[in-house]
């Protein structure tokens, strides 16, 4: 099958989970093409059945801001015509929903029709999607998918609530590939971090404020007056900063590390005893889940789609958002007894297991197969 992915190419949820399923599909066979305005940053190096298509704004001056939706559709429209696709699999409803919607419509009048489908990941809809700016797009954008997919069952709740959606929405989970995400020998690296054997908890986003990165560094002040432990903040962002101040106001700078975007962010799970997710929102928590297939257990939130990733007493423990008392009680219990570690690692990587690749990624393909089988086919007429 040939398959036009389109996202955004950044360290987000949306544009990971699309690059790593256009990369698995690739090496199932499919030719995959992925549209968008930059090389996304998982897409390291040449793959086999892959391709890239840039999509490039015009620097008008009458433009305060560039109409990426407009050049995207154009975009679509161009490599459908010329790649011959089957399938369009648009993430993040907005604005890539209605912009593959646009370019179907533009192919139609030229004899072709392309099916698409769209996947929520979150914000699109718990967010930025609900915004009366977007909302009347986006739910318009949805009802014409061809299909719609949501990371878990959280999302699509959210989205029935939110929108009066008359399409099915089928649930799809996140994934994780334990080629790249497990164990892995790396004492030599947690001695440099860790040297007097302090335990190491690590926190991964985009620094956001949905995040509450300060929650994380509260949590960690209150567990290293209990027991000697080092953490390290992966990402960056715009709360980067007052982070930072956090950190020297509490006087905790020497045993925390900002170690900024990483892209081997799994040599650093590696060599985490405790991985802390109190976001204000996830539709799922795929760094929760890259962290459990590496072994680590889950402090988090209980928001969202996090429940089920997380299994509380099991994988991890959840607490309700912004109770960092809570989460550093709940670290204290983890850490402090070695077998109950190891019990938690163990449990936290079973988990994960569900979650292989090698079992999501059929149920793309048998959802691809039901929705271009249902869509109805029309000849390329170029």
């Amino acid at each position: 099958m040939k398959i036009g992915i389109v996202c955004y190419p950044t360290y987000g949820g949306s544009g990971v989970v699309a690059t790593e399923l256009g990369k698995a599909l690739a090496k199932k066979g499919h030719k995959v093409h992925f549209i968008t305005y930059k090389e996304p940053v998982r897409l390291d190096g040449f793959h086999e059945n892959i391709f890239y298509h840039e999509v490039s704004g015009l620097d008008y001056p009458l433009f305060q801001n560039p109409p990426y939706e407009s050049a995207l559709a154009s975009k679509i429209v161009d490599v459908v015509k010329f790649e011959r696709l089957d399938l369009l699999h648009v993430h993040y409803a907005i604005p890539h929903a209605s912009a593959a919607l646009m370019a179907q419509n533009i192919l139609k009048e030229q004899g072709i029709f392309i099916p698409f489908i769209t996947t929520l990941h979150g914000t699109d809809i718990t967010l930025v999607g609900r915004d009366a700016s977007f909302q009347p797009v986006v739910e318009y954008s949805m009802n014409h998918s061809d299909g719609i997919t949501a990371v878990s069952e959280s999302l699509k709740r959210d989205t029935l609530l939110f929108f009066e959606v008359k399409k099915h929405i089928e649930v799809i989970p996140n994934f994780i590939d334990f080629s790249r995400f497990k164990k892995t020998d790396k004492d030599h690296f947690k001695k440099a971090i860790a040297p007097q054997g302090e335990k190491i908890l690590i926190h991964v986003s985009n620094f956001r404020k949905v995040k509450r990165v300060e929650d994380v560094v509260q949590m960690f002040d209150l567990l290293i007056k209990k027991i000697p432990a080092k953490l390290l903040l992966v990402g960056d962002g715009p709360e980067r900063m007052s982070i930072e101040m956090l950190c020297r106001n509490l006087g905790n700078c020497e045993h925390v590390r900002f170690l900024g975007k990483q892209e081997a962010v799994e040599d650093l799970l590696a060599i985490a005893d405790l991985f802390v997710l109190p976001s204000e929102s996830e539709s799922f928590g795929l760094a929760a889940l890259e962290a459990m297939a590496c072994e680590v257990p889950v402090i988090s939130s209980n928001a969202g789609g996090i429940a089920e990733v997380n299994i509380q007493g099991e994988t991890g423990f959840m607490s309700n958002v912004g109770d960092y008392e809570d989460m550093a009680k709940n670290a204290l219990y983890i850490l402090e007894d070695a077998e109950r570690l190891l019990q938690f690692k163990q449990n936290a990587l079973a988990q994960a297991k569900r979650f292989d690749l090698d079992i999501i990624l059929p149920r793309y393909e048998r959802y691809y197969d039901q929705v271009c089988g249902s869509s109805g086919w029309m000849e390329y007429n170029i």
